[in-house]
């Protein structure tokens, strides 16, 4: 509850122009009626309603004619009871916090987090849904505006965007849920990348030891591989003692180590050799 009045003035404005619906009962009087199915958000309308007006307003609770059978609360006052007030169209930067706090609880939803990431604030009225857009867009935020069916709905759809409104309201135990659901599906989408990194390069050098240990067996049949120059002979030779190794890890078994890259010259030589043998059955020579 915020302790100005004035920020009280603007939140509770926000919930008559995001939720206010105006009835008219039989005995002609015009009433305003909010209505939520949060238990802890019609208790804050009564006490917004109390605080500013001076009143106590009627709360009626009914069932939402659902599979759930989920309580709807109707907060219902006067009208002519909250038209002895007004927020100042400039808002003071505590009273716009106020403002698009009272729009999210009268109108405002998250997606869960774990999905996708997105709020909206949903508004009956055009004029309100840019005023709350103007609003944000006054904190450093970047809202857009959809129009959905009969309503026109402001949104935001970034992870920062939303963290950084869930502080400017005041929600700070939603902001740090919020934050923790972020670092970790941050850290399993690295994971990911990581391991699909990892396994493709495994994949490549499969492939690349399968192609490799295929050339040297080519070689070994036609020519034997004790036939080659020394540093063909070895690398052909822990090659096919180690299938499942890098080109690094061979390099490191040779005495002394070669590098990747020298590795990688003896085997393009080994292959360039293999080609030649298939081309012509009776080669003898090097490459």
């Amino acid at each position: 509850m915020p302790s100005n009045k004035c920020c009280q003035i603007a939140e509770l404005t926000a919930f008559k122009e995001i939720d206010g619906n105006e009835i008219l009962r039989s005995n002609g009087k015009l009433m305003m009626e909010f209505t939520t199915e949060a238990a802890s958000v019609a208790r804050k309308v009564f006490k917004l309603i109390k605080n500013t007006c001076g009143i106590n307003p009627e709360i009626f609770v009914s069932q939402k004619n659902t599979f759930k059978k989920r309580n709807v609360y109707s907060v219902i006052v006067e009208k002519e009871a909250l038209e002895s007030f007004s927020a100042s169209e400039e808002l003071k930067p505590c009273c716009t916090k106020a403002y698009l706090r009272g729009a999210f609880l009268a109108g405002g939803s998250i997606i869960d987090p774990q999905r996708a990431y997105h709020l909206e604030i949903s508004c009956t009225r055009k004029i309100y849904a840019q005023k709350t857009a103007d609003l944000m867009k006054s904190c450093g935020l970047k809202p857009g505006i959809s129009k959905r069916k009969n309503s026109y709905v402001v949104y935001l759809k970034e992870a920062e965007q939303i963290a950084n409104f869930l502080n400017i309201v005041g929600a700070h135990s939603s902001l740090l849920s919020m934050e923790n659901i972020r670092i970790y599906k941050g850290m399993r989408n690295r994971v990911n990348r990581l391991v699909n990194c990892e396994t493709a390069n495994m994949g490549k050098v499969i492939n690349a030891s399968l192609k490799q240990i295929e050339d040297i067996e080519l070689i070994d049949r036609v020519v034997g591989i004790e036939n080659l120059p020394e540093k063909l002979y070895e690398v052909a030779k822990l090659r096919l003692v180690n299938p499942e190794s890098s080109l690094k890890e061979l390099g490191e078994m040779l005495n002394p180590p070669v590098g990747k890259s020298g590795v990688n010259h003896r085997m393009r030589r080994l292959s360039c050799i293999a080609e030649k043998l298939r081309r012509n059955s009776n080669f003898r020579g090097g490459c």
